[in-house]
């Protein structure tokens, strides 16, 4: 009998496939909604936003559309076909169109920002015994994704697609000059076994794991970071993150040029490769309690600017953790290839893990030094620098970003009253849009479609007709308090109708999305359909909007779509709520700070509705 000695890391790798392939298989298909249900849904969706001339004039380019032996009928036979040929019929179309094609910068625009609760340290030496323990505990995560240990996850007792997870870690995306890429070095032999760390803008490669595979200790990452701390002291290194935050296609240019050097070349590609990136920020301007949370969720998204702590981002990569010396702390995702409920997933464990002490001790081996890596900068390269640096800063001197946190009741508040309470918050967001601008505004909501082999995210419309039939009626004194209570319950079953819909893959966006790009697929011209301007309309998300699936006090931030729009994140606690809105400077007619204003007082205000005497 031959005995073949495998190693940890490689044994669990082995056993990861085997459960992912278990779990994969009792996830069904993603559905392809029925097209007249799709289309009767799209024209029900305009109804709120359009005057009744224009969408009597699109009712009739949607009728053609969808009747007997036309265009539309054609185009949903072969997505029915692409179903039944491929791993999930929209998901990967999605992620190309919505993130891969895409030529805004990473950097506000796309990348998710999760600002978590601030720690009880100070200055650098409780910033790296924390980094050290949240190094151990994101591996410790990876060791049950890679091992299978990683429990199944079910929503409304139905298994969800587990894919992602692996998927998070040693991966990048990659510039081009028309579309980008993501790359995964994750392979279940010999994958990477460093992570990168960055501190005053310099990047160094840190192996995690030891010869026999086992992860290093809190104590040994710690021996490590103090390493690093020594050989990062402040000097005039050039920012080469910033690199990373440029427009795509323009950084897709520059990341020709930087690779034209062998060791620029080694530097990114370590970089590309590692498991996750560690990001030791400097310490920033101290300010109010009040504006903390709001500097602190700008700190996580951007960085601060050029002469702050972007300089220690590579936005271009999958995970990146912020640890600061004053005990802000976060993460920040890239979206093509990472989706907030496996990020949650990830943080809720890397938090449990940050509460246990370090039992293990470390090994009396002596360890190599962290490898700093090098850039060759010439002429080119350093234009290149100069360029990102002026429109980063420009990026974030025109972004306004106001954080709050709601007190007054949490999500217990709407379940007493047997309503939905992220419904409950849509609502009050309508209304306080409603309030500032006096109309209502297309806006969407994230649905996830885990539930599916392969699934991403939908959205979930809003406004609805009953959603402006109560926003309508709130500030009108003629309207009794009964007649208002009732429109309200009616606005919000009819969301959360909506959501069912969409996490049941009966969502309307990506059904029209994936007829829109089949058509394209066949070299068709576009359909009318998607020429009309009720269209152009109803996909100008002036509210983005999202809701945070942690358990912790942690705040979601990311950019407006569009210039004369707004983000509004949200993360409802049992008692409280906490908010982030964001908006452009450059755009008048929106206001970060007046929303959130508004909304807060919209809230109060569906709070007296049914508690008069509160």
């Amino acid at each position: 009998m031959i005995l073949v000695r495998i190693s940890p890391r490689k044994c669990s790798l082995l056993m990861h496939r085997a459960v992912l392939r278990q779990a994969h298989s009792s996830v069904p298909p993603q559905p392809v909604p029925p097209l007249g249900q799709t289309l009767q849904r799209y024209l029900r969706a305009l109804e709120p936003l359009l005057p009744a001339d224009e969408l009597e004039h699109t009712h009739r380019i949607v009728q053609k559309f969808g009747c007997s032996g036309s265009l539309g009928e054609k185009l949903q036979r072969e997505l029915i076909k692409r179903a039944k040929h491929s791993h999930n019929w929209i998901s990967d179309w999605w992620v190309q169109w919505a993130y891969l094609e895409c030529r805004q910068p990473l950097a506000v625009h796309s990348n998710p920002a999760i600002s978590l609760p601030k720690r009880d340290f100070t200055d650098w030496r409780g910033q790296l015994v924390f980094a050290s323990k949240l190094i151990a505990g994101v591996l410790d995560f990876k060791a049950e994704v890679d091992s299978g240990k990683l429990v199944v996850e079910y929503m409304r007792g139905q298994p969800l697609c587990m894919e992602l997870f692996p998927q998070l870690f040693s991966s990048c995306r990659i510039p081009g000059p028309k579309h980008d890429h993501v790359v995964h070095y994750g392979r279940p032999r010999r994958g990477p076994a460093h992570i990168t760390v960055v501190r005053n803008y310099q990047f160094f490669q840190l192996d995690v794991y030891n010869s026999d595979g086992t992860p290093l200790t809190e104590s040994q990452i710690h021996a490590q970071l103090l390493r690093i701390r020594s050989q990062s002291w402040k000097t005039d290194k050039e920012p080469m993150g910033i690199l990373t935050s440029e427009h795509r296609h323009t950084w897709g240019q520059a990341y020709t040029r930087l690779l034209g050097d062998k060791i620029n070349k080694e530097s990114v590609r370590l970089i590309e490769k590692s498991i996750f990136t560690l990001c030791l920020d400097s310490p920033v301007m101290r300010i109010s309690d009040e504006k903390y949370s709001s500097r602190m969720a700008a700190q996580i998204l951007h960085g601060g600017g050029t002469y702050s702590n972007s300089g220690n981002r590579w936005f271009d990569k999958t995970l990146q953790f912020v640890v600061g010396e004053d005990g802000s702390w976060g993460l920040l995702y890239e979206h093509a290839t990472a989706e907030g409920p496996p990020i949650a997933t990830l943080l809720d464990h890397v938090l449990k893990y940050c509460k246990k002490p370090d039992r293990v001790r470390a090994p009396l081996i002596p360890l190599p030094m962290p490898k700093k890596l090098y850039f060759y900068i010439n002429s080119e390269i350093k234009w290149d620098l100069e360029m990102a640096k002026q429109n980063l800063d420009i990026l974030i001197n025109d972004l306004d970003i106001n954080c709050f946190n709601f007190q007054r009741f949490g999500k217990e508040f709407a379940k007493q009253l047997k309503l939905s309470p992220n419904s409950f918050i849509q609502l009050a967001i309508q209304l306080a849009y409603y309030r500032v601008h006096n109309e209502v505004c297309a806006a969407c909501d994230i649905a996830s479609l885990r539930m599916f082999r392969g699934g991403r995210t939908d959205y979930i419309r809003s406004p609805t007709n009953q959603m402006l039939s109560f926003i309508q009626a709130f500030d009108d004194d003629a309207v009794s308090r009964e007649a208002k209570v009732q429109l309200l319950r009616e606005a919000v079953d009819a969301y959360s109708t909506l959501t069912e819909q969409s996490l049941m893959g009966q969502g309307i966006d990506r059904h029209l999305l994936g007829l829109k790009l089949q058509a394209i697929e066949e070299g068709l011209s576009v359909p009318r359909i998607f020429m009309d301007t009720a269209y152009g309309l109803a996909t100008h998300w002036k509210l983005r909007t999202g809701q945070v699936p942690t358990i912790t006090d942690s705040v979601m931030c990311f950019g407006p779509l569009v210039p004369d729009g707004y983000a509004v994140c949200y993360n409802p606690q049992q008692d409280h709520v906490h908010f982030s809105i964001t908006a452009f400077n450059c755009c008048e007619e929106t206001n970060a700070e007046k929303l959130a204003l508004t909304l807060e007082r919209s809230l109060w205000d569906l709070q007296e509705l049914f508690q008069p005497s509160v």
